[in-house]
C-alpha cells in the first residue's frame, strides 16, 4: 500500500497459516530447534492426511461452475462465475480508490496550501499536514474490528464514509492550518477503517475460486486514485487556489460508496453469526449458485458453534494461541512489507529520475503510479492460479534483486548514464514486483487466515503495525540517507526483503482453493473434532 507520511512523495498503501500437522496444505511451522530438520519428515507423515482430505474436499462442486458459461471459442471456455460478486467487490474497492486519492491528493498542493494559510516554509508543519493522516489512519485501524463485528461490513462502510465527506469538505473549506489538521484527521480515520474493511468484505463474499483475483482489485483501486489524483491535480501548477477544487472532488467517492452500498450484500458469514439465516442463503445463493446454499451454510454454522463466533469478541482473546499466530503472522507480514523500504524508494525516485532527465514531478509519479497499476493488473491474472505464496516469495526475491541492482549503480564506477539507466531499471523493477504480491497479497491472506470470531480484530491489529512502521520509515528515511549514504539503506531494503522471502517460504501455506470454513477447520483441530462427533 502506497502511503506517505512526513514527505511529499507517493507511496504505496498498501494498502500465513497456521495448522497442525494434520493438513500440511496450511503448515505455519513457528520455529524451534527441530523444525527445520524434520520439515521433510513432517511432510511426509502428513501424506496420508493430506489424501484423505483432497478427497473429501473433491466431491464438493466448485462454487464456479454453477456460473460457468461454455461459450467455446476454439479450446477456450468463457468462465463468468465472478460476475455475480463483481458488482459488490467493485463498490468496495472505491474505498481503495479513496485511499489512493488522498495519499495522491496532497502531493503538489501542500505547498499551495501552506503558502495561503501562512505556514509555507514550515517543513516541519507541512509534514504535519501530510504525516497527520496516518495518525486518524491507526486510530482508526483499531476501532475497525469491534465496528466490523457489530454492524457487519456494508454498514461500517457506509458509517466511515461520514469522516471521509466531512474531512474533504472541511479540509477543502480551511482557512487556518487547526482546519486542514483536523480534515485530514477525519480522513485518516475513514481511511484507516477502510484499509482493514475491504480485504475483509472482499473474502467473504467472493466464491472461493475468484477470491484471490477478485482481493487484487484493492490494490488496482488505489492505483486508480493516486493516478486520478495526479491528473486532476494538474491545473495546480498554475492556479494557487486549485488544491481546494481537488479537495471537494474527494467527498464525491464517498457519497458513491454510501448510495452504492445501499444496493450492496452483505457478508454471509456476518449475516449467520448475527442469526440471520435466510438472508444468508440468499446471498449465497444469489452470489455463488442454489446448489453451494446448503454446504456454504452447514460450514457457517460448523464454525460458528464451535468457536463461539457471536458478535462480541474481545481483543484480549488474542491472546490465545490459535489467534495470537494469526496476530504474529499478520503484524510480521507487514512489518516486513514496509521495512523492505516501499515508501523510501517511491520518496527517493524523483530524484533517481531527474538524473536521468525526467524533471517534472508530476510526470515522474505518473510513471510510478502506471508501473504498480501494471504490477497490479498481473496479480490480478496471477493470483488464483499461482496462489499467495508463490507470488509472496517471487515478489520479495524481485524486489531485493531490484534494490541491490541500484546499490551496484550507485556503487561501482560505471559510465554515469549507465548508472542512472541501472538505477531506474531497479526502481521500476522494484516497484513492480512489490505490485504483484508484496502489496495486494499481504492484506488478502491475513483475512483468510484469520477466524471468523476474530478476523476484524486481527485484521484491525495487523493493519495498525502496519501504519505504526509505515510513519517510522517515512519519518526516519532521509536521517538514515544523510548518515549512511544511500547504497547501505536501500542494501537493509534488499536485505528485509529476502528476510521477507525466506519466511513466506517457511511460514506462508497457500490458502487458494479452499473456503474460508475449510481453512478454519484445518487450523482448529477442535472443530474437526465435534464435527466428526456428529
Amino acid at each position: 500500500m502506497w502511503v506517505n507520511t512526513v514527505h511529499y512523495q507517493l507511496v504505496d498503501p498498501v494498502p500465513a497459516t497456521l495448522t497442525s500437522l494434520r493438513n500440511p496444505n496450511l503448515l505455519v511451522s513457528f520455529p524451534n530447534p527441530k523444525t527445520f530438520r524434520f520439515l521433510r519428515l513432517v511432510k511426509f507423515k502428513a501424506l496420508a492426511a493430506k489424501k484423505q482430505q483432497l478427497t473429501k474436499l473433491e466431491t464438493r462442486k466448485p462454487e464456479s461452475e454453477n456460473f460457468t458459461v461454455s461459450e467455446k471459442n476454439g479450446d477456450e471456455v468463457a468462465d463468468y462465475g465472478w460476475l455475480p460478486a463483481f458488482p459488490h467487490v467493485l463498490i468496495a474497492s472505491m474505498s481503495n480508490f479513496l485511499f489512493g486519492y488522498h495519499i495522491g491528493v496532497m502531493n503538489g498542493p501542500i505547498v499551495s496550501i501552506a503558502r495561503e494559510l501562512g505556514f509555507e516554509g514550515n517543513s516541519i508543519l507541512e509534514g504535519l499536514v501530510v504525516s497527520i493522516f496516518i495518525v486518524g489512519a491507526f486510530v482508526g485501524s483499531i476501532s475497525s474490528g469491534s465496528l466490523v463485528d457489530r454492524l457487519g461490513c456494508r454498514r461500517t462502510f457506509q458509517i466511515v464514509t461520514i469522516p471521509l465527506i466531512l474531512g474533504a469538505i472541511l479540509s477543502a473549506q480551511a482557512y487556518s492550518l487547526d482546519e486542514v489538521l483536523l480534515g485530514r484527521f477525519l480522513v485518516g480515520l475513514g481511511i484507516g477503517v477502510n484499509t482493514v474493511l475491504v480485504p475483509i468484505y472482499i473474502s467473504e463474499v467472493s466464491p472461493t475460486k475468484y477470491r484471490g483475483s477478485l482481493g487484487a482489485l484493492c490494490q488496482i483501486g488505489s492505483c486508480l486514485g493516486i493516478i486520478t489524483s495526479l491528473c486532476v491535480g494538474i491545473p495546480s501548477d498554475n492556479d494557487p487556489h486549485w488544491w481546494r477544487t481537488i479537495l471537494y472532488i474527494a467527498s464525491i467517492p464517498g457519497f458513491i460508496i454510501t448510495i452504492g452500498m445501499q444496493f450492496a450484500v452483505d457478508s454471509p458469514r456476518w449475516l449467520c453469526k448475527a442469526g440471520k439465516l435466510d438472508d444468508a442463503k440468499a446471498v449465497v445463493n444469489n452470489l455463488w449458485g442454489a446448489s453451494e446454499v446448503e454446504k456454504a451454510i452447514e460450514e457457517f454454522q460448523t464454525v460458528s458453534k464451535n468457536d463461539g463466533s457471536d458478535l462480541n469478541s474481545r481483543w484480549l482473546e488474542l491472546l490465545e494461541e490459535r489467534h495470537s499466530r494469526v496476530a504474529f503472522l499478520g503484524g510480521t507480514l507487514f512489518v516486513l512489507q514496509q521495512f523492505a523500504g516501499i515508501n523510501g524508494v517511491l520518496y527517493f525516485s524523483s530524484l533517481t529520475f531527474q538524473n536521468v532527465g525526467v524533471t517534472s514531478g508530476a510526470l515522474a509519479s505518473l510513471v510510478v503510479g502506471l508501473t504498480n497499476l501494471a504490477g497490479s493488473l498481473c496479480a490480478l491474472y496471477l493470483m488464483d492460479k499461482q496462489g499467495r505464496q508463490k507470488l509472496l516469495i517471487g515478489s520479495y526475491l524481485g524486489m531485493a534483486v531490484s534494490m541491490f541492482l541500484v546499490v551496484y549503480a550507485i556503487s561501482f564506477p560505471l559510465d554515469e548514464q549507465l548508472s542512472h539507466n541501472l538505477s531506474i531499471l531497479g526502481t521500476v523493477l522494484y516497484i513492480f514486483t512489490f505490485a504483484t504480491g508484496a502489496g495486494p497479497v499481504t492484506g488478502l491472506i491475513i483475512s483468510e487466515l484469520s477466524s471468523t470470531r476474530m478476523r476484524g480484530k486481527i485484521m484491525g491489529f495487523s493493519f495498525t503495525a502496519h501504519w505504526v512502521c509505515n510513519f517510522l520509515v517515512g519519518l526516519l528515511f532521509l536521517d538514515l540517507v544523510e548518515k549512511f549514504g544511500v547504497s547501505p539503506v536501500y542494501a537493509s531494503f534488499g536485505g528485509v526483503s529476502l528476510v521477507a522471502a525466506i519466511f513466506a517460504n517457511y511460514f506462508i501455506v497457500e490458502t487458494k482453493g479452499r473456503s474460508l470454513e475449510e481453512i478454519e477447520m484445518s487450523l482448529n483441530p477442535n472443530i474437526q473434532a465435534r464435527g466428526r462427533d456428529k
